[in-house]
C-alpha cells in the first residue's frame, strides 16, 4: 500500500507529498499505522531515502477527544477511527486540516475554536435551565469534541471571518438550553455568527464523528 502525506515542517514553510510503502495488514486504524511508521528511529520513504517522523497529535486513540483529526482520502477524519480495510484502492492519501494554520505536518492550530468560544461569551456559567428541557438533545449535543472536522468540511467556514460553524450553533443551543439569563444573547449570538449565513448544506453532519444531529440545534434557535 503507498501512502501519501502532505507534510510541512514550519508553520510558515512550504508544503510537500512525502510516500511511504507499507505491506502490514489492513485491520489497523490510520492512528496505528502512523505509529507504526513512526517506530523506528530510521525513517525511510518510498525513495529508499531517511526523512523524519511524521508530526501528528492524538491523546485518547479511541474516538473520544478528537485530537487525530486529519484529512483522508479526502474526507475529514479522525485517524484512530478510520480502518485502513474500509478504505478503497492500494493508496492512502493524508494531508492537515485545511482551514486551521499548520504547526507541523499533521498537526494543526485549532485555538481559534475556543477563541471565538471566549469571544462571544458562549459558556454555560450557572446552571439555569428552561423549563421543559429537551434532554435527550443537549445530551447529542454534548457530545461534541470540538475536533473541527464540521469546520473543514463546511462550505460557508472560511477562517478569520464571522462566521464560527456548526460545532459555535450547538453550543450556543447548549447555552440557551441551560441558562435562562443568557437565553436572549444565545440566540442573538447565534444569528450574527451562524445563522444568518448557514447555506444548510449539513455536510457538517456528514462528517461528525458523534452524529451530532446539528440541525436539530438550528431548529430549534430558529424557531
Amino acid at each position: 500500500m503507498k501512502i501519501r502525506i502532505l507534510r510541512q515542517t514550519e508553520p510558515d514553510g512550504d508544503a510537500y507529498w512525502e510516500s511511504f510503502d507499507y505491506d502490514g495488514t489492513r485491520e489497523i486504524s490510520v492512528a496505528a499505522l502512523l505509529d507504526h511508521l513512526n517506530y523506528n528511529d530510521d525513517i525511510i520513504n518510498d525513495d529508499g531515502v531517511k526523512t523524519t517522523r511524521i508530526g501528528w497529535d492524538r491523546s485518547c486513540m479511541q474516538g473520544m477527544c478528537g485530537a487525530c483529526a486529519m484529512v483522508i482520502n479526502e474526507v475529514p477524519s479522525l485517524a484512530c477511527d478510520t480502518f485502513l480495510n474500509k478504505l478503497k484502492g492500494n493508496t492512502l492519501t493524508i494531508r492537515p486540516l485545511r482551514k486551521f494554520p499548520v504547526i507541523h505536518d499533521l498537526i494543526v492550530d485549532r485555538s481559534v475554536i475556543q477563541e471565538n468560544l471566549k469571544s462571544t461569551d458562549v459558556y454555560i456559567g450557572e446552571y439555569n435551565p428552561k423549563e421543559n428541557e429537551d434532554h435527550r438533545h443537549q445530551y447529542e449535543v454534548a457530545k461534541c469534541l470540538k475536533c473541527g472536522l464540521c469546520m473543514e468540511v463546511c462550505p460557508n467556514y472560511r477562517g478569520g471571518e464571522s462566521f464560527y460553524g456548526a460545532m459555535f450553533a450547538n453550543d450556543c443551543y447548549l447555552v440557551y438550553a441551560r441558562n435562562r439569563k443568557k437565553s436572549a444573547d444565545m440566540k442573538s449570538t447565534y444569528a450574527d455568527h451562524f445563522g444568518r449565513t448557514c447555506s444548510k448544506s449539513l455536510s457538517c453532519m456528514d462528517v461528525c464523528p458523534m452524529n451530532i444531529p446539528m440541525i436539530a440545534s438550528m431548529a430549534k434557535l430558529n424557531r
